[in-house]
């Protein structure tokens, strides 16, 4: 995809360059949307082996369910989460996991997942992106955001399948400055009730 990114950028210099409505323009418009439709296909591609992997390798699938238009508003972000195809990988992910008879877990967005310590359970209240790796104050444990967050993602989506359990962030802080406290690790975990 980074090679398309690159046609693209020459292409759309050399859209600039060209007379409105000359046969040139013409052609450099229709180069730069065959490049995009590449990019679309590529992505698309990816994401149907990606997923088709995962849907047959995994019994359980657990993901966290982001706000996609948000994070895209992010022009640091905006890229990188668009070449992820986030939105059309949750999709395919769902409508496999149908057809091959996987139970797919999705765990709210407000799960502090980054946030909370994968060893001890208790929550910091402030974690700006750029922090890619922090300690937890309480137990001393040193963590990867990313690594952190996919442990106590899973975690959670153990419980669900487990328990048939809902995660749900905590809502009690503890005195402490900055700092948010549980009772347990598992102290985010409630009973699922069906709404009729």
């Amino acid at each position: 995809i980074n090679k398309l990114h690159k046609k693209l950028r020459l292409a759309g210099k050399s859209l600039k360059r060209k007379t409105k409505g000359s046969n040139n323009y013409q052609k450099a418009r229709l180069k730069v949307a065959r490049i995009h439709a590449k990019i679309k296909d590529s992505r698309l591609d990816y994401t149907h082996k990606l997923t088709t992997q995962l849907i047959r390798e995994n019994q359980t699938i657990v993901i966290e369910d982001l706000a996609v238009k948000n994070m895209v508003k992010n022009h640091k972000l905006a890229k990188a989460i668009s070449d992820a195809n986030w939105g059309e990988l949750v999709r395919q992910l769902e409508y496999k996991a149908e057809w091959y008879g996987r139970e797919l877990i999705k765990i709210d967005r407000y799960f502090p997942s980054s946030k909370r310590c994968s060893n001890c359970g208790h929550v910091v209240e402030k974690l700006p992106l750029n922090i890619r790796e922090w300690d937890c104050p309480e137990c001393g444990s040193h963590h990867d955001r990313d690594i952190n967050a996919a442990i106590n993602i899973l975690a959670a989506g153990g419980a669900v399948s487990v328990c048939g359990a809902t995660v749900r962030p905590s809502e009690s802080k503890s005195p402490k400055a900055g700092a948010k406290k549980q009772k347990a690790p598992n102290s985010d975990v409630k009973e699922s009730r069906a709404v009729s």
